[in-house]
């Protein structure tokens, strides 16, 4: 079965939504994060390492750690807000992987809760596998 990849939602209406719920009006920041694929291979970027260019990945996630994640996110002091979305199947340099989107009351919270997300998306979360 091929999984197809999806297009990424809006991250204007995902802030559009977000400052209508009931607890917006704690929240004094919101900070995104979109992921797309680069055509830099991974161990090139990390590593130096000399490698031919990103064709495509595949990408696939597991939607209970994602929710375990989302859930420990949203325990942070200060957090308000928060939302992802991880593509799948086969991305091309230039998609989307993945959009999430934090909301807290103070920069420190904030980039905290969105810096704890994406590390933990990244390592516990995903499987990408890049095609040469």
């Amino acid at each position: 079965m091929t999984v197809q990849k999806q297009n990424a939602p809006s991250m204007d209406a995902w802030l559009a939504e977000a400052k209508k719920l009931p607890d917006a009006h704690r929240v004094g920041m919101y900070l995104f994060h979109s992921g797309v694929v680069r055509e830099t291979a991974r161990a090139e970027v990390r590593k130096g390492q000399d490698t031919p260019p990103v064709r495509a990945m595949k990408f696939s996630y597991d939607a209970q750690k994602l929710d375990e994640e989302l859930a420990k996110v949203r325990a942070m002091e200060g957090v308000y807000h928060v939302r992802a979305w991880l593509n799948t199947g086969r991305l091309d340099p230039g998609d989307d992987i993945m959009r999430v989107l934090v909301g807290g009351d103070t920069r420190p919270h904030t980039v905290a809760a969105l810096n704890a997300l994406v590390g933990a998306l990244k390592t516990c979360c995903v499987v990408e596998e890049e095609i040469f």
